[in-house]
């Protein structure tokens, strides 16, 4: 029986309208090597007319490939919700949040809502409650700072064992691949830092999902 974890992209912090081409180009080569499932769009804040573009020519790349299209912005202050379904993607991504249940009237009919950046067991298992579709535990701060591979492999493995909302766990390196998939977590996240520049490492990784034992 093969393993079921699949992966999640993550592009990188702060993305504008300069790199948004050569991400794009990226990204149709990273989906074609796995089976992702989502992609986290992080772009750089700007008006909701910018930002909507920005997402228009992510979204197809992403779902013609079958992976949902989740936007975070960390730093803009308009409507995020508003923007991502107007440029067509599939939910939003919030880092440290405060207004989940708020988030969560709004994004119905199949929207995704993700959130990230808390650090503290209080604040994830708060976000669990609030509905969210799932949790991420590491990831690469916004400037470029890794957090302790082993704190987030133990939230991880904390998260998996009691509570039922699906969990992204963050690789910032190849070698914390194997251990974040041994944990049982439904997805594993790949740092822009993994895969931007060589999207067929994509392709490797998912061979080492394959070849991992089922959970």
């Amino acid at each position: 029986m093969s393993n079921n974890t699949r992966l999640a992209l993550l592009g990188p912090h702060g993305l504008d309208a300069d790199g948004i081409d050569d991400f794009v180009t990226a990204l149709r080569a990273a989906c074609g090597a796995g089976d992702v499932a989502a992609v986290i769009l992080r772009l750089a804040a700007t008006d909701e007319r910018g930002l909507t573009a920005r997402v228009k020519q992510v979204a197809p790349v992403a779902q013609e490939h079958g992976a949902a299209l989740v936007v975070a912005c960390p730093g803009f202050t308009g409507d995020l919700p508003a923007v991502a379904i107007r440029g067509g993607a599939d939910g939003i991504h919030v880092d440290k949040p405060r207004d989940l249940r708020e988030l969560r009237d709004r994004l119905r009919d199949g929207r995704i809502l993700g959130a990230g950046g808390l650090e503290t067991k209080h604040a994830a298992m708060e976000a669990g409650e609030a509905g969210i579709d799932y949790l991420m535990f590491g990831g690469l701060y916004p400037d470029g700072v890794a957090p302790e591979a082993d704190t987030v492999l133990a939230r991880v493995s904390w998260w998996v064992e009691i509570f039922e909302t699906p969990c992204i766990a963050v690789a910032t390196s190849i070698e914390a691949v194997e251990p974040l998939v041994a944990t049982g977590a439904e997805f594993i996240g790949l740092e822009s830092t993994l895969w931007l520049a060589d999207p067929a490492a994509v392709g490797q990784v998912q061979q080492a999902l394959q070849q991992a034992p089922a959970r």
